[in-house]
């Protein structure tokens, strides 16, 4: 009888909070969190990056770079390819990005919204991370092919990070990022983005491919790809603007 009314208590708890029969799901910001993580390793690493960016009728463009990410808000660009930009120096603190030019005595401010190339923007490359950068909300899950996806919404929370707003498709089963949506303030498209060509990078599934592509302009792209990540710790002394100059030795 005993068995009976604990037997009895239960049933009558899932029913009341339906809740308690299935897991409760993550929160937005645990989401956002793992799908960075997924992107990026959230230590100090370096990685080489080529784009290319493709417009009708026209012969595409490419530039490579080598990227040196320490922890979420340093990070140096040294431009490699094309040879006319070879010694080009970014370098970001924060949400602060400064350029080196070779021909210039000292760098110069510029804006993480600057197009880097093609229709990839400086903070493309220079933030590795969402997380910080914007307030996520579950806007709903989605099933695509067969998968499940939460759908999030990324709102800016300062004027200065590269996009004011985005939504973000993320897998449910494994918080792989699958596509994103880029917009600015006034609410327009700005361009869309796949995550693409997933293989182990720096110990683990990641996606090696990035497809930035203009809503509106037929047949233009650009596709970012990452390879040899390399986790590593980094000196302190790279991400500061009097080391900057150094990387041309």
């Amino acid at each position: 009888m005993k068995k009976l009314l604990i037997y009895f208590f239960i049933l009558s708890g899932l029913f009341l909070y339906p809740g308690l029969s299935r897991a409760a799901e993550p929160a937005a910001e645990e989401i956002l969190l793992k799908s960075d993580e997924v992107r990026n390793p959230q230590l100090d690493y370096t990685v080489y990056v080529k784009i290319t960016s493709y417009k009708a009728k026209r012969a595409p463009l490419s530039a490579t770079y080598d990227v040196m990410i320490k922890g979420k808000d340093k990070t140096v660009i040294k431009t490699l390819s094309p040879p006319i930009d070879r010694g080009r120096t970014m370098l970001m603190l924060n949400r602060d990005l400064w350029i080196y030019l070779p021909e210039l005595s000292k760098p110069l401010r510029i804006s993480l919204r600057e197009r880097l190339i093609g229709d990839v923007a400086n903070g493309d490359i220079a933030r590795a991370n969402f997380t910080g950068d914007y307030t996520p909300e579950i806007i709903k899950t989605e099933q695509i092919d067969g998968k499940d996806y939460y759908v999030l919404g990324l709102l800016a929370n300062a004027d200065n990070v590269t996009y004011s707003r985005a939504l973000l498709w993320v897998e449910k089963d494994n918080y792989y990022p699958l596509k994103a949506e880029f917009y600015a303030a006034s609410g327009r498209m700005l361009k869309t983005c796949s995550y693409e060509n997933y293989k182990e990078l720096a110990g683990r599934l990641r996606p090696s491919r990035l497809v930035m592509t203009d809503p509106i302009i037929k047949g233009q792209n650009s596709i970012i790809e990452y390879d040899n990540m390399d986790v590593r710790p980094l000196e302190e002394k790279y991400f500061t603007k009097d080391y900057m100059k150094k990387f041309m030795d």
